[in-house]
């Protein structure tokens, strides 16, 4: 992070989960914004999340490979503009291999699924479980832009135990074993946060999973 005075390590959070500060650096963090952009444009765009009992995400979201909506996956955003689900790179693929690597995962199956949420300002996510999967492969998150505090728990409840942690741009963490069904959550970003760089005002989370499909 720009401006610390002491640089800021890597740290195991719980059994599985891994926190590896600074991950990608600041050429990939431009690539993977400028990715971002493309990708949220429509068909298939960014949109609004609309949850069963009537409520909204405040981080708006773009998948791609399959399309994520509250519970299941599809090939075509069901929920949005009806268009078909736009196609998972394999340079982003390769880049989870390399992350599960890094951080001492068997690399396993292939990733074609990302879920790219922005946050604006305000914005946040209630505690939950990425479950909808039919693999238990680690879940991959990268971060861009705004300084997040990202939370994250346990696979029994919502509530604590949990540890909060500082995720800034460029950040890598790795949920997986026995940490893959944690509940998690970010509780809220930090605006104004951004490296003055990148171009970006907000943030950017994209995380990377296998379907099993």
């Amino acid at each position: 992070m720009d401006g610390a005075l002491f640089p800021r390590e890597r740290a195991v959070v719980a059994p599985g989960a891994v926190h590896v500060p600074d991950w990608l650096s600041p050429p990939l963090q431009r690539r993977l914004l400028e990715a971002c952009r493309e990708w949220a444009k429509p068909p298939a765009g960014l949109r609004v999340v609309r949850l069963p009992g009537g409520g909204v995400m405040t981080a708006r979201q773009v998948c791609l490979g399959w399309h994520w909506y509250p519970y299941g996956y599809a090939r075509t955003v069901v929920d949005g503009d009806g268009a078909p689900v736009k196609a998972f790179p394999g340079w982003l693929a390769e880049l989870g291999r390399e992350a599960v690597a890094a951080v001492g995962f068997d690399a396993g199956p292939d990733y074609d699924i990302a879920l790219i949420n922005f946050y604006g300002e305000g914005a946040h996510m209630g505690m939950h479980r990425d479950s909808d999967e039919k693999d238990d492969a680690p879940v991959v998150s990268f971060s861009l832009g705004d300084t997040c505090t990202f939370r994250f728990g346990n696979a029994e409840t919502r509530g604590q135990p949990y540890t909060d942690v500082e995720l800034a741009s460029g950040d890598l963490f790795v949920f997986g074993g026995a940490a893959r069904f944690a509940y998690h959550g970010v509780v809220r970003t930090r605006p104004g946060t951004a490296p003055p760089g990148l171009g970006l005002d907000g943030r950017l989370n994209v995380t990377l999973r296998v379907s099993g499909y």
